[in-house]
């Protein structure tokens, strides 16, 4: 598996295509690149895993950041180096995939969280959201962010399964719920399509959603989402 571009001079230690020549005309959705400074000491204070540079679980947990990053951050899909744009799609726990514009329009907050619970019985209802309020309100919730990890590398590529963990600490309100400042995290499994130049033509999530909105509710973590298989879990 090729790397997907090396740690920048200046730049970021886990993440690439943010500086750099390759990005002196990328248009950034807040009008200059992200700093994940505050979000990368937390995932280097509790990270459970410290891979090899150069390991198949760093270059996949590499592309995994970068991508996440020119999603959320990059408007344009000719700025997006990760991604093929003319062929993307993503999908969550077996849901419909939806093509790399309609990703983009809704925002990566509402498309992962995306659901088929009756609208009565949602912490968070995607929904009504839009890509703006779906940030403000993860923000809020999450000031030092949210940090995600690689587990564990099942297959490479063209079809690169992993396991992976997200977590971050509640000190700022969701919703109407107010901050906790316990540790919020879920585990889940995903499946990136890759083509001959490592961009993610189809991704695929699976993990068990209630858990994860119900620790907002909870100090307690939603350990237990760890366990048994996602794609069984409830959307």
């Amino acid at each position: 598996m090729a790397a997907s571009g090396g740690a920048q001079v200046g730049g970021d230690k886990y993440r690439s295509f943010i500086h750099g020549e390759g990005e002196k005309n990328t248009v950034w959705r807040n009008g200059a690149p992200p700093n994940y400074d505050v979000v990368n000491k937390l995932f280097e204070d509790e990270r459970t895993q410290v891979w090899p540079e150069g390991s198949l679980e760093e270059k996949v947990q590499r592309l995994l950041k970068s991508w996440e990053m020119e999603l959320v951050h990059k408007v344009r899909p000719e700025d997006q180096k990760t991604v093929n744009s003319a062929k993307y799609t993503a999908s969550t726990n077996g849901m419909k995939a939806l093509t790399r514009a309609e990703v983009m329009a809704i925002g990566g907050y509402n498309n992962f969280l995306r659901t088929t619970l009756p609208p009565e019985h949602r912490i968070y209802d995607p929904d009504k959201e839009t890509l703006e309020s779906s940030m403000a309100t993860f923000l809020t919730a999450f000031p030092r962010g949210f940090a995600i990890e690689v587990l564990d590398v099942y297959s490479g590529p063209p079809k690169i399964a992993f396991k992976f963990r997200h977590w971050g600490y509640m000190e700022g309100p969701f919703k109407e719920h107010p901050p906790h400042g316990q540790r919020v995290e879920f585990f889940g499994v995903c499946i990136f399509h890759v083509d001959e130049e490592m961009k993610v033509e189809k991704a695929e999530y699976f993990y068990e959603r209630g858990n994860f909105l119900a620790s907002f509710l909870s100090p307690t973590p939603a350990a237990s989402s760890a366990l048994g298989c996602p794609v069984m879990q409830g959307n």
